[in-house]
């Protein structure tokens, strides 16, 4: 998966398309992305012990990668991930200004 913990993105499709935010955290087996304040859903909770109250919480739920695209930290547009081999390390490129992210 060509996203990491950090980036910025922007949702592109759903309800939530428009949204600009940091991802928290990948899950790449699910090619999933957890982004903070994106896709927010109401949850009840139910009082397990006796003196504990009933509340209803917000929980964020994963995106699909598809579903979000980078935003380059250089040129501020929403861009293609590639990759440049440099030496010996491999590294991420824009594909519209060819920089490194």
């Amino acid at each position: 998966m060509k996203l990491k913990k950090g980036d910025l993105v922007t949702v592109i499709k759903g309800k939530e398309n428009g949204k600009t935010a940091k991802i928290e955290k990948v899950f790449s087996k699910e090619a999933k992305v957890l982004v903070e304040g994106v896709n927010q859903f109401k949850r009840h909770v139910k009082a397990r012990m006796q003196g504990q109250k009933s509340e209803i919480v917000t929980i964020t739920k994963p995106l699909r990668a598809e579903n979000v695209m980078l935003v380059c930290p250089k040129c501020k547009k929403l861009v293609r991930v590639g990759y440049k081999f440099l030496k010996d390390e491999k590294v991420r490129i824009c594909k519209r200004c060819s920089k490194e992210i």
